[in-house]
Formats: C-alpha cells, sequence, structure tokens
C-alpha cells in the first residue's frame, strides 16, 4: 500500500511539473529548436547517469529489431516539442496545452485504421465532443485574439499530431521498458535536432543570462531528466485508469499557471472547449475494454 500512495505521489508531482513547462518556456529567449535540442542532450546525459549508476543496461541484442521505431519515435518526439514550444509563442499557455491534449482523441482515431480496432459508440462520442471543444477553443467565425492566437492552436494540433504519433508507434515497442525507450527517444531527438538547429536558428545559447541559463538547465534536467524517471518509476505500480486520471493533473496545472501568474485570460466558449476535450478524452481513457499501458 504505501509503494502504491508512493508510485501515486510520484505521478501527481511527475504531471504537476510538466504542466509548468510552458510557464518557463516564456522566459527562455532561444528558438523553439534550440530549446527542444538543449532539453534532450541534458535528459539524455542525466538518464545515461541514472541508467550507468542504476546498473540498469539496455539489452540492445533482445531489442534490435525494434531500433528503427524507437528512432523514427524519438525524431517524432524532437518536433512535437518544437511545435508545442511554438504554439506557447503564439497564444496563451493554456490554449497550447488544451489543443496538445487533442493526441488521445488523435490515437482513438488512428487505432482502428491501423491495428483493425473497433470504435464503440463510446469512441466516436468522445471524438465529436472532444473534436467540437477545439472548435470553440479556436473560435472559428471570430478571432478577437487575432491571428497568432489561431496558428498557436495549429501548432499545438501538429504537436498532438506528432505525439499521437510517439503513442502508436510505442504500441510497437511492448517489450522495450520504459525508460529505456525514453533514453534511446532522446537520444535519436538529439542526433535529428543537432542538424536542424545548425540549418535554422544556430547556436545562440550565449545570448541567454544567467536566469535563462538556469530556466533552460530546470527545463531539461528537471521537466525532462528527473520527471520522466519519476514518470516510469511511478507507472510500474499503478493501474492504467489511475494513471490516466492523474495524468490530467498536467493540463489544470498549466490553466492554472496561464490565468495565475501568466494572468492571461480564457473566453467562456473557450473554457467551455477545454472541458470538453479534457473531459470526453479522459472518459475514453477510462473506458473498461481499454488495456493498461
Amino acid at each position: 500500500m504505501k509503494r502504491i500512495f508512493d508510485s501515486r505521489l510520484m505521478l501527481i508531482i511527475s504531471m504537476a511539473i510538466f504542466g509548468t513547462i510552458g510557464l518557463f518556456r516564456r522566459s527562455i529567449d532561444i528558438s523553439s529548436g534550440e530549446l527542444a535540442f538543449y532539453r534532450a542532450v541534458l535528459a539524455s546525459v542525466f538518464i545515461g547517469l541514472f541508467l550507468l549508476v542504476t546498473k540498469n543496461r539496455i539489452p540492445f541484442g533482445k531489442i534490435k529489431k525494434q531500433l528503427p521505431v524507437l528512432i523514427i519515435s524519438g525524431i517524432a518526439m524532437a518536433f512535437n516539442w518544437i511545435l508545442l514550444f511554438e504554439a506557447y509563442n503564439y497564444t496563451t499557455v493554456s490554449v497550447a496545452t488544451l489543443s496538445y491534449y487533442f493526441a488521445p482523441v488523435i490515437v482513438t482515431v488512428l487505432c482502428p485504421i491501423l491495428f483493425k480496432e473497433k470504435m464503440g459508440m463510446k469512441q466516436w462520442l468522445c471524438f465529436i465532443m472532444s473534436t467540437f471543444g477545439i472548435v470553440l477553443i479556436t473560435g472559428i467565425g471570430s478571432f478577437d485574439t487575432g491571428s497568432n492566437h489561431f496558428l498557436g492552436i495549429l501548432f499545438g494540433l501538429g504537436a498532438a499530431c506528432l505525439y499521437a504519433t510517439v503513442i502508436i508507434l510505442n504500441k510497437f515497442t511492448k517489450g522495450v521498458d520504459g525508460i529505456h525507450r525514453t533514453f534511446i527517444q532522446f537520444v535519436s531527438a538529439v542526433i535529428a535536432l543537432c542538424p536542424y538547429v545548425l540549418f535554422t536558428s544556430g547556436i545562440n545559447i550565449t545570448s541567454l543570462d544567467k536566469k535563462g541559463i538556469a530556466l533552460l538547465l530546470v527545463v531539461g534536467l528537471v521537466h525532462t531528466g528527473i520527471t520522466y524517471c519519476m514518470y516510469f518509476s511511478s507507472l510500474k505500480d499503478l493501474t492504467g485508469q489511475k494513471a490516466a486520471i492523474l495524468s490530467y493533473i498536467d493540463p489544470l496545472v498549466a490553466v492554472l499557471c496561464s490565468a495565475l501568474i501568466l494572468h492571461e485570460t480564457m473566453t467562456v466558449t473557450q473554457m467551455i472547449g477545454g472541458v470538453l476535450i479534457l473531459g470526453f478524452t479522459l472518459w475514453n481513457e477510462l473506458s473498461p475494454k481499454k488495456e493498461d499501458i
């Protein structure tokens, strides 16, 4: 019982930390690609040391056939980060995060096509209502917050598509331990992002002041390295449904940070849209037919 409580506490803390990343991104004045690159580098080093200290060796011999899928998913994760960071630049943290949380809905729709899984009435209802929630957040027909707001939502939805890609690809790597899979994905992200950054924004880390460097270290080591280790450690003792419920602490914290710290506002319509997205995606996650992952 104590172990389950500890796992639940670790997941709550990790989700709360994930929810603050938009706040930190706003204060780091480098391109989204460069920030994603440093995040991947710092997290790779941290998790690599964690695996080394705990003597948790990666069984490359057993997973060599799955390495191509892991590498592709790592590249998708890298550009997912870039699009999410760009979303934070163009719209509010709350709207960007809620758009990003459309990813489970995308997975729900794609799984019947890719894995020949059947979609019941419940899944269709969740898809329709969550999509309606996106329409309300976007404010189609009323762009009072400006075109940048709509562009930010597009970046958020693009990040959601790439995150959905990572989730689907992970279905092909079920025999790989979570922390091993994440380490390989992070290293793949570093390799993919290095040439991307060099040929786009370039290296501008010297332009950051001490505060910017400190925040960058927090994003790489705390938000990614430490928090991912906590996340995967907690999942071992929790059911899929409990993990699904607690994962929604992430968007709730993001919305609170947006409103209370950044003083960003949401219209009543956008709030309703956010409730529809989170409510129906959570309901879909809690389907009794869904396997614990």
